[in-house]
């Protein structure tokens, strides 16, 4: 829990001030099941609030790795979202006359969000020397849909306020750059290996006193430029490759201001990365910069593209 303090800056309270009806809120309350299991996740279901860099070395950079990172396991942070809504559900099946007994597939889209925090260092304080800003990873709920046999795919809830923060839930809290690519990419690794994994297995969970199957689509489009930048592996904002979306450079868009296409994607800047890694044409760093169009860093999470974007 934050708090934002008098000053304007953010103020992190200790796990103990929570109550103990906010305990019970938290992920790791609800049992649930995979089918099949998650690869490479514990089937344990009871998992509240863990070490941002369970698995991982011991240390990043010269911080102190018991102080660096909380968070949620993902699938234990969805759990709890949809047994908060709870309601919803069985309202939303109510509204569209559907039977409240359906046992699913239900189909949930999930945006996923990922921003800094700004400065949230407390001057005064006595704790370990961490750095000074923080990075927040959350997602929300956007909508919730179920095959009938009568009507095919119905919309049984729908999230009226997306950009609310009272529908945002975060997984994972990390003292750290939002720039620092290497901590960036060492804490929100495996959560982007939990998702992937859970985008091949359905969510068995009690909803309603009925047993139920989630499907999960994610939607990584909670990004801002800087961060699309960071986690697609682009140069950051001063490149010449002016824009997150297509190959434009500051010229090129300078001299065309209409005509526009989507052309990056994910996967190519992943074989990009692999080029600018292995300079198999053995250019040298002007050209091999060039072939590859500003990506020098491993991409490592898929970003959607908003229209916010430079060019």
């Amino acid at each position: 829990r934050t708090v934002k303090a008098i000053t304007g800056r953010q103020i992190f309270q200790p796990l103990h001030a929570l109550r103990n009806a906010e305990k019970a809120l938290l992920p790791g309350y609800h049992p649930f099941e995979w089918k099949p299991p998650l690869k490479n996740v514990s089937i344990s279901t009871d998992v509240g609030i863990i070490d941002g860099l369970s698995g991982l070395n011991r240390s990043v950079d010269e911080y102190p790795v018991d102080a660096i990172s909380k968070r949620f396991r993902y699938d234990a942070a969805l759990v709890s979202a949809l047994k908060d809504m709870e309601e919803n559900i069985l309202e939303g099946l109510k509204c569209k006359d559907l039977e409240e007994y359906l046992s699913g597939p239900f189909i949930v889209v999930i945006k996923e969000s990922c921003d800094g925090m700004g400065d949230v260092s407390e001057k005064h304080g006595c704790g370990p020397a961490v750095p000074e800003k923080a990075v927040r990873f959350s997602f929300t709920i956007m909508n919730i849909s179920v095959t009938n046999s009568k009507n095919g795919s119905v919309k049984i809830f729908e999230e009226a306020k997306p950009n609310s923060e009272l529908c945002c839930k975060p997984v994972c809290l990390m003292l750290a750059d939002e720039s620092d690519h290497e901590t960036l990419t060492a804490i929100l690794g495996p959560l982007i290996a939990e998702r992937e994994s859970m985008k091949c297995s359905e969510l068995l969970l009690e909803i309603g006193g009925i047993r139920r199957s989630f499907k999960f689509i994610f939607r990584g489009t909670g990004y801002d430029e800087k961060l699309v930048r960071e986690v697609e592996g682009l140069e950051a904002s001063g490149s010449v490759y002016i824009c997150t979306l297509c190959d434009a450079t500051r010229l090129e868009a300078s001299q065309n201001l209409v005509f526009h296409s989507i052309t990056r994607s994910h996967s190519e800047n992943l074989q990009r990365y692999e080029t600018w890694r292995a300079n198999p044409y053995h250019e040298s760093v002007d050209e091999l910069r060039d072939r590859v169009k500003g990506v020098s860093a491993k991409p490592f999470i898929e970003t959607l593209p908003s229209i916010d974007a430079l060019h």
